[in-house]
């Protein structure tokens, strides 16, 4: 079940951080664990950058600087949620380089997250990488283990 799609075939989201790459049912969040916002992967991080897993634009940002969204050229939306409960931190910790309208590219350097003090203040530090528009998709593959950010792919996926 798991593994490539074909580069002619389909396309690919890379890592938004450096870390391990798991499964989305091991967020230990029901609303990303049961799929509630859609499918994908989490990564559980080591470093603190966060980058856009795809060519696209910023579709929303979350206030507190914990989550992003980004619609790829090819009109995937991507929520990238820093972190579990992490909008009780209010911003603390965050850092957003991007606004709203913002043409990115994959690998571009979007946001930050000092995940020593999200460990320091007790909340997990998963970030959720996920598909909300699965409808919209015929296929898409997790791809499992250990990545670096901006290189690494980290989901295949192929539109209808």
């Amino acid at each position: 079940m798991f593994g490539f799609i074909g580069e002619k075939d389909g396309k690919y989201l890379i890592a938004a951080q450096t870390g391990k790459v798991i499964s989305i049912r091991k967020v230990p969040d029901e609303v990303f664990s049961e799929k509630i916002l859609g499918d994908g992967v989490a990564i559980i991080p080591s470093e603190d950058d966060v980058v856009s897993p795809v060519d696209g634009e910023i579709i929303q940002i979350a206030e507190t600087g914990h989550a992003f969204c980004i619609r790829s050229e090819d009109g995937v939306d991507i929520l990238i949620h820093i972190g579990i409960d992490t909008v009780n931190l209010k911003g603390e910790g965050f850092e957003s380089f991007v606004s709203v309208g913002q043409k990115v590219k994959a690998g571009e350097k979007i946001g930050k997250a000092n995940i020593k003090l999200i460990e320091e203040k007790g909340y997990p530090t998963h970030t959720a990488v996920v598909i909300t528009n699965m409808n919209d998709l015929k296929d898409m593959k997790p791809i499992f283990g250990n990545a670096k950010i901006g290189e690494t792919k980290i989901l295949s996926y192929r539109k209808k």
